[in-house]
């Protein structure tokens, strides 16, 4: 890998000169110091230009170093491509003097790498521990799919704590408000749960992508490690695409229902999609929850060409009938409204607890009529609401089995077997 990458280093570096691009290649992430987790693939390097230049130039150097990539866009353009079995991100960025005044968040990352490349040496091996014990329980990894621990947040706590086991024996005191400081610069106010100020911007909390859950599931994974330590949680047994007959007895062991949007996704990179899967998957489960239909739990997955929501269901056949309690008796205006509504009554207005209830035909009985009925009015994202309604298909029930996509079996098998870390026992 370091011939690889210095490979593409120099000749980045030779591609700025011939066209008088005053140019810093910057070898950025754990490559750079020597906090390479195996297995993992991604190489960052990038393109650190005057604050008088433009991106533009930057980009262009990037397009002639892999000339079959893609351009993707985060805060602004970027270069991406598969080569040599990794995946390469060529990023362009503004060389600044302080990171206290950036033209663009990703000018910060060259301060990281020489932050911690000029601390962690001998610690390394440690580094490489806490990220494997991170990505074995679920946790690694800060992009909003995961919303877990990114690598540099994780090299900052061994800086903090010194060692592997000192950072899982630090968290059994931990709690949602805690502020980790390394150069005691005084944190700006922030309301995530765990706050890192950023050593080379104090300004930034290095953990505000780390959500609540993955706080916690980190805090109780370290507990139940140092109880009894064991390799599963490092390496757990990798999950495999469910057979039918699995989902078949998966399915009568639960005794729920399953209900599954499928659709066509559009193009779009992880971190704009996301955020509105679960945009969507909050509005569908609250739709089917105020309607009666209680949700257990959900999940959602984008994989290639599909996209998949699954509500898994405690109810999932209502009577004909349906109670709609009204307003006080004594707010006339109010009470006239309600007894004026359109509406099939069964029974009454009659009066309860003081309020008027009349009692009514239900108009939906079945989470697919529902969901066929009402899902084109949600609100699921501004990117996938349009992909979702123009090609939605619903499975409920048994009607999953025709799905036959490994990556849904996949997703599948991940939701049925959710664990927030290694049972006792295999």
């Amino acid at each position: 890998m370091e011939r690889f990458v210095g490979e593409l280093l120099a000749r980045a570096g030779e591609l700025a000169r011939s066209q008088g691009l005053p140019c810093q290649v910057v070898l950025g992430g754990s490559a750079a110091r020597g906090t390479w987790l195996a297995g993992d693939h991604d190489i960052d390097i990038f393109l650190c230009v005057p604050e008088h230049r433009e991106l533009e130039e930057a980009m262009a150097i990037g397009r002639q170093l892999v000339l079959e990539h893609e351009e993707r866009y985060a805060e602004h353009p970027y270069v991406h491509a598969s080569l040599g079995g990794f995946d390469l991100d060529i990023v362009p960025c503004f060389s600044i003097s302080d990171p206290s005044h950036l033209r663009s968040a990703v000018d910060r990352t060259p301060f990281h790498t020489r932050y911690v490349a000029g601390r962690i040496r001998g610690l390394e091996d440690q580094v490489l521990l806490l990220k494997a014990f991170m990505k074995g329980i679920g946790v690694y990894g800060s992009e909003l799919r995961t919303g877990g621990f990114s690598g540099y947040l994780t090299e900052l706590l061994v800086l903090k704590y010194g060692s592997f086991a000192a950072v899982l024996e630090a968290s059994a005191s931990w709690r949602p408000g805690l502020v980790i400081d390394l150069e005691n610069h005084g944190s700006a106010i922030h309301t995530q749960p765990l706050v890192v100020v950023d050593p080379v911007d104090p300004r930034r909390n290095v953990a505000a992508a780390l959500t609540l859950d993955r706080f916690a599931q980190f805090i109780g994974a370290a507990r139940q490690f140092m109880v009894a330590p064991h390799e599963r949680f490092f390496f757990p047994a990798p999950a495999e695409p469910l057979k039918d007959g699995e989902l078949v007895r998966a399915l009568q062991a639960r005794k729920t229902m399953i209900i599954v949007v499928e659709f066509r996704p559009p193009d779009l990179v992880e971190d704009i999609i996301y955020p509105q899967l679960q945009k969507a998957q909050a509005s569908i489960r609250s739709l089917l929850d105020r309607e009666g239909f209680s949700v257990l739990r959900s999940g959602g997955n984008v994989s290639g060409q599909w996209g998949w929501l699954l509500f898994e269901l405690l109810v999932w056949e209502l009577p004909g009938v349906k109670k709609h309690p009204g307003p006080p008796v004594w707010e006339g205006q109010h009470l006239d409204s309600f007894l004026q509504e359109d509406r099939l009554i069964l029974s009454g207005p009659y009066i309860e607890e003081g309020r008027a209830v009349v009692e009514v035909l239900r108009k939906y009985r079945r989470p697919d009529d529902l969901l066929r009925d009402r899902l084109g009015s949600l609100s699921l994202g501004h990117h996938l609401s349009p992909s979702i309604r123009s090609s939605f298909v619903l499975y409920q029930g048994w009607e999953i089995l025709s799905i036959q996509s490994q990556d849904f079996r996949l997703f599948l098998s991940r939701y049925l077997s959710l664990r927030a870390w290694p049972a006792a026992q295999d």
